[in-house]
Order: C-alpha cells, then structure tokens, then sequence
C-alpha cells in the first residue's frame, strides 16, 4: 500500500512538472510575440522619423523647435520700427503613403481649413508620394484645432514667413519675397544676401532705412485720397532730406500687399516713383531759369519778350495764359511763361542747358537701392527746337525720383546729393550751382506758391516754394489734349530748406469741386499742401513769420515784387 501510494505521489509530480513545462514554454511563446510586435512597432516609428525627416521634419523634429534661427534680418524704418520681420508659424503636410482614409482625411481638413479646394487635397492625399503640402503657415488657433483631428498621416513642421506689419503702406519700397524667402522685388532684392545670411556674431543683419513710417502713411492717404477722388491712372510722391539725400517717404498707387504676393494684380507692381517716366511740364522751367542763372547767360533783372507766340518751322510755343508783354524772371516763373522760358533757353544755349541738365542728374540713372528705375528719355539731337520745349518739360521724360533729387540739389546750396533709401549712407556732394543762384531759385519758387500757380500748395507758417506743372500725354502722332499729367515739384521752407517734395497725378480727371479742372494747382498743389501740414510738426520744421522774413533783406526779390494788376501791362 505505501508503495502504491508512492507511486502515485510519483505520478502526480511528474504530471505537475510537465504541466509547469507546457506552461513555461506557453509564456515564452506568448512574450516572443509580445517582443515582435513591440519590436515592429518601434521599426515603424523610427521609419516613419526618418522617413519625415527626409521628407523635411518630422512631427517629433518639429514640435519645440525653440533654436530654429532667423533666416532673414529684418527690415527697419528709421526710427527702428520693425517694417518686415519673420515669424516662425507651423505649416501642414501629409505623406500620403501613411494616409488610412483618404476621403475622411480630405473631409477633416478642408472642414477646418476651408480655402483648402477639397478635390485638389484628395488627389494629392491618394498619390503615391511621401510628401505633400496641405496648408503653408496656418495661425496657431488653426493648429490646435488641427491637433485635435488627429489624422494619421498628416504632421506639420515649423517654417519662416516673412511678414509685413504694414501690409501696403511701403510695399514698392520694401517689394517682397518668394515661398522660401528670397527677395524678387525692392530693397528685399537689393540687399539679398545681406538679409539672408548671418553674420560673424551668428545674428541676422538688420538694415534700417532712411523711411519714415509715420510720413510714408500721411503721403500714402494724401496720394489715395485724390486717386480716387480724380479717378486717376496713379498717383505718386517722394519726400528727400536735401543735405543728406535720405528718402524720408516713397510712395506710388495703386499698390500691393507683400504678404499676399500670389494674389496681387501685375499692374499693381509697378513703381511710379522710379520706374515711371513722366513729361514733368512746368516744373523743368525750375532747372532751365536755374542753369540760365548760373551760367550767367542771364541776371535778374533782364525782361524777355513774350508780346506774341514764337513760331519754329512747323510748331508754335504758346503761353496758357498769354500776358502778351516783356517779361521778367519772377513773371516767367509765377505765371509760368513757356514763351519767357523758350526766350531764356535761346540766350543760355542748347549745350549749357545740356551740360546742366546733365550734372543735375536727369539724364541718367540712379543707383538705387530698389531694382525697379527707368532711365530717362531725351533726344538724341539737342537741337534749337529740343532745347526750348524740354526747357518748358516736353520731349524729355524722367521719373519722380529724378526731379525731387534735382529740386534739392536747387534749394541746399547748390550740391547734388544721392538718393538713397538707407539711413546714414554716405553721399558725396558734389556743387552743381553757386548757392547765390540757390538763394535766388528759393526766392522765385516761394513767390510761385505766394503769388502765382503754386497758391493750393501754401501751407501758413512753413514757406512752402515750388513750382506746378501740367503736361498733355504724347499719343501715337501728337499730344493728347484731354490726357495729362499734373505735378508739383518744391521745399519747405524756403528759407532754410529741409525737404523737397515732388507729386504727381497721372491722368486725373476734372470734377465738379474743381469746376472741371485737372490741372497740376487742382490737384497735385493741394496734395503738398495736406502732406506738409501734417508732416511739418513730426520732423521739427517749426513754422515762422512769413511775413517777417519775406519783408527783410534776404528775400528781396520776393519783398520787392509786385502783383501783375500793379505792372505795366506793356512795354
């Protein structure tokens, strides 16, 4: 009996041993599987990493990225106003080859992102490639919710995006850049490579320019408003420091949003201020009685003959308002004689107005720091008849920029300055006239606002000076008569100039307030008038005693002119 019972208690061991085994070998089997799947899940992850990474940056890459640098310096104006800057902004991609439901991922997204076009999104969601774009720099409210979707398949990484604060306000000045943040227009192709690439000490490179942006948003709203108003073509203007050749303000309507470059109009583009060649009229009768004066070919004092309308081969140069008599320098100017200028080009000549024209820089082009200038257009044969009508601003064609920078190289003494649009550049002055012909010129362009077409110009207190001009278009055989351009061109104040100013209006149309006039005193002179009023206080031009000081012996020839009701009517 005990051996029996110890053969059964033998029994009972063995069959737990081999139970113990069968589930020993059961638990292996089991943790060997647990080992493979737990294995091929971390295979996946790290493929998909590398994978992404490949494919520009996986969601474990991108998320936190706190060390990514800036890529691009900012853009500043001259008071340190940030005018384009870079912001770091998440932007979605798939890899569609981890895509599980293609349609129900179409569906999320565009539900979230609805100027995403859903058909478009499916078919880039069912291709084959790795990497897809779903939404360049959404705002982070947009990513939160995206992460809330959850959509297998889709990530997102964090990207540059050059910004403009200002959205139009400079962006002729500033132009913009493309999708990876290389400059296609302005000072953001200009000046390139200096904004990409850091420098020495691992920091960006900021540039600060000589803008002003408080300025640049009086003359903007100034330019729009009589855009509008006279249903012009465009309308554009420049503000320049006359010592330093600073551009203070640059603008040119219509104008575009850089930080929608794919959605802006061509047309829109296009800069006024450098790249439009314009016949200025009258306000070239500034640069001839100038050059005239400095040349010594006349004086103060000499009278011309403007009795009749003077005629040259085929063509006939008349006056707007003819007076019909001899005329002096202040008349020729404050009534804006091109019968009195024609007299004055004769007796300086075609080569000194030439020469002249030359060193005052409007027959060539700036080196600008925007990309986007013209040359100007003269002819090729200064003759006798092409002197006389570019003296009076027809048959020569230059940009605004052109005649503001010639305005101050008149008023500043008599040095040709560069216009430039960075603060504290270095500019060579070069003396193109004698300042008591500059002292002269600042006396007759203030009597042109005090007493002649310039008067929707004066602004009380500031001594605006400045000369009008109003231009028929050429057409294809003649001049048009019922298109022009309307310009201003001057400085205030007078007798200290700080600043030159030019504005023009490209085919403005006359309306009822201005009794159906589109002239350059209708439209430009007001324009300068708002702009100065407003901008004089900003940059510390205190107003003085007008009166005052065009009474005392340094404007003589403003206190010793008469109005033309007192004149003899001939002579």
């Amino acid at each position: 009996m005990v051996a029996a019972q110890k053969k059964r208690h033998i029994y009972a061991v063995d069959t737990l041993g081999a139970a113990t085994d069968r589930c020993r070998s059961r638990l292996v089997f089991v943790l060997f599987i647990f080992t493979l799947l737990y294995g091929s899940v971390v295979v996946r992850l790290i493929d998909l990493s590398l994978r992404n990474n490949k494919a520009g940056n996986s969601v474990v890459a991108a998320v936190g990225r706190a060390d990514l640098k800036i890529k691009r310096g900012n853009l500043l104006d001259r008071n340190g106003m940030i005018l384009a800057t870079n912001l770091r902004l998440a932007s979605i991609y798939a890899n569609p080859r981890d895509i599980i439901d293609v349609d129900g991922a179409a569906n999320s997204i565009t539900s979230l992102f609805t100027e995403v076009d859903k058909k478009l999104l499916r078919k880039k969601l069912a291709s084959k490639k790795q990497f897809v774009w779903v939404k360049r720099w959404v705002h982070p409210k947009e990513l939160h919710e995206f992460n809330k979707l959850g959509i297998p398949g889709v990530y997102y990484r964090f990207e540059e995006k050059r910004t403009y604060p200002y959205k139009n306000l400079l962006s002729h000045v500033l132009g913009f850049v493309s999708i990876e943040n290389v400059g296609l227009s302005g000072v953001e192709q200009k000046y390139n490579e200096l904004l990409s690439f850091p420098d020495s000490e691992n920091k960006t490179n900021e540039l600060k320019l000589s803008v002003d942006i408080r300025v640049q948003e009086i003359l903007t709203s100034e330019l729009k408003e009589i855009y509008n108003k006279h249903s012009a073509k465009a309308a554009t203007g420049v503000i320049m420091d006359v010592e330093n050749g600073e551009i203070v303000a640059m603008a040119s309507f219509p104008d575009f949003d850089p930080n929608l470059p794919s959605k802006v109009n061509i047309s829109d583009t296009f800069n006024y201020a450098t790249k439009g060649l314009f016949e200025m009229g009258s306000t070239f009768k500034t640069f001839s009685i100038a050059s005239a004066l400095d040349s010594k070919k006349i004086k103060m004092g000499d009278e011309f003959d403007a009795t009749k309308p003077i005629k040259i081969s085929r063509f006939t140069i008349n006056d707007y308002h003819p007076l019909k008599k001899f005329l002096s320098i202040e008349d020729i100017m404050v009534h804006s004689s091109n019968i009195g200028t024609a007299r004055i080009v004769e007796a300086m000549g075609a080569e000194t107005e030439k020469n002249y024209f030359r060193k005052l820089h409007l027959l060539n082009e700036f080196d600008f720091e925007v990309p986007e200038t013209a040359i100007p257009s003269s002819p090729d044969r200064w003759g006798r008849l092409a002197a006389i009508t570019i003296g009076y601003g027809h048959g020569i064609s230059v940009t605004p920029l052109h005649v503001v920078s010639a305005m101050a190289t008149v008023v500043n003494g008599g040095y040709k300055v560069n216009p430039t649009l960075i603060k504290g550049k270095k500019s060579k002055r070069e003396r193109v006239l004698s300042g008591e012909t500059s002292h002269i010129m600042n006396q007759l362009l203030r009597l042109v606002v005090r007493d002649g077409t310039g008067k929707n110009a004066n602004v009380k207190g500031y001594m605006v000076g400045g000369k009008t001009g109003t231009a028929e278009k050429a057409g294809k055989k003649s001049y048009n008569k019922k298109i022009r351009v309307s310009s201003f061109a001057g400085a205030f104040p007078m007798n200290d100039p700080k600043y030159s100013i030019v504005v023009v209006v490209d085919e403005p149309k006359g309306i009822k307030s201005t009794w159906g006039f589109a002239t350059a005193g209708w439209t430009a002179a007001p324009v300068v008038r708002n702009v100065i009023r407003r901008i004089g206080p900003m940059l510390g031009v205190r107003p003085v005693n007008e009166e005052k000081i065009e009474s005392g012996n340094r404007f003589p020839i403003v206190a010793n002119y008469k109005n033309e009701a007192e004149k003899v009517a001939t002579r």
